[in-house]
């Protein structure tokens, strides 16, 4: 499932989640690399650091995927799908395109599988 991201939904959850995700892109032959990355925020981006092999995937393919295992609600795990904005040796910047919580595998109880991260209800 994927929805628009609405960037203050995102940062909103971003409080929640935490700034540790996972970052995980695909090198050339379509093998996943999966790292733990800080997440930052800038205006209506994110920021994540880059080591060479992370760098090296996002130049042949710009798009990838953040996970946070968990967040207050250990029931579900928060995914967001982006592509490369701007690339640098140690950083790149991304621009979010779907975001959804999704349920974790051995949750207790019902609930739906997937959530979109939508804005806060005021």
């Amino acid at each position: 499932m994927s929805v628009p991201v609405e960037l203050e939904a995102l940062r909103a959850r971003l409080d929640e989640y935490g700034p540790v995700a996972f970052l995980v892109t695909v090198n050339e032959q379509g093998s996943a690399h999966v790292v733990s990355v800080e997440v930052h925020t800038d205006g209506d981006h994110l920021v994540v650091p880059t080591g060479r092999t992370t760098r090296r995937n996002l130049e042949h393919n710009p798009h990838l995927t953040l996970l946070w295992p968990l967040g207050h609600d250990p029931a579900y795990s928060m995914i967001v799908d982006a592509s490369v904005a701007s690339l640098r040796d140690d950083e790149a910047t991304i621009r979010p395109r779907s975001a959804v919580l999704h349920r974790v595998a051995d949750a207790t109880g019902g609930g739906p599988m997937c959530v979109p991260v939508t804005p806060p209800v005021a």
